[in-house]
């Protein structure tokens, strides 16, 4: 069952982010990794800047959660992440197709350029790597990130981005 997540679920967002998220440490940039990879403060700011997480309950117990933003003309896909022993079922995959349909702008996603395995997940599905000084471009005018994930990250875009009446 995929759902919007509630309020008293910020414990469950937290833990399945920072489960999920060991998968980077040793393959992101060392000075870009933390323990924990979000805390809690971090995680209350991303929802205040409103972020707004969905998630995929299996047996009363979430699963996976992704967050989507609306910020300025396009809608970002944020903090996908599933617990690592639900991985490999098919949560990601539905909660990005359920997440897709509930807007009509372009959107995009940001990510680790060494996760290749999460650009091999949204390629899956149909989103594309934008050229490197878009990115450049994208990460700055759309996210609030350090310069350095900047230099670390890619965007990808479905094909709404990629039409000329979209930007």
């Amino acid at each position: 069952m995929i759902r919007p997540c509630r309020p008293d679920e910020f414990g469950a967002i937290l833990e399945i982010i920072n489960d999920a998220a060991q998968a980077y440490h040793g393959v992101i940039p060392e000075d870009r990794w933390h323990e924990p990879y979000m805390s809690p403060a971090e995680l209350k700011e991303q929802i205040e800047k409103g972020v707004v997480f969905w998630g995929m309950e299996l047996d009363g117990k979430l699963a996976g959660v992704m967050g989507i933003q609306p910020v300025q003309d396009v809608t970002l896909i944020r903090h996908a992440y599933v617990r690592t022993v639900f991985r490999n079922q098919g949560i990601g995959g539905s909660l990005l197709k359920h997440l897709r349909v509930s807007t009509a702008r372009p959107i995009l996603i940001g990510t680790w350029a060494a996760a290749v395995w999460a650009v091999a997940f949204y390629e899956k599905h149909g989103f594309r790597k934008v050229n490197p000084a878009e990115k450049d471009r994208l990460l700055k005018k759309y996210w609030s990130i350090p310069n350095r994930q900047v230099e670390t990250s890619v965007v990808l875009a479905d094909d709404n981005w990629f039409q000329p009446a979209a930007r």
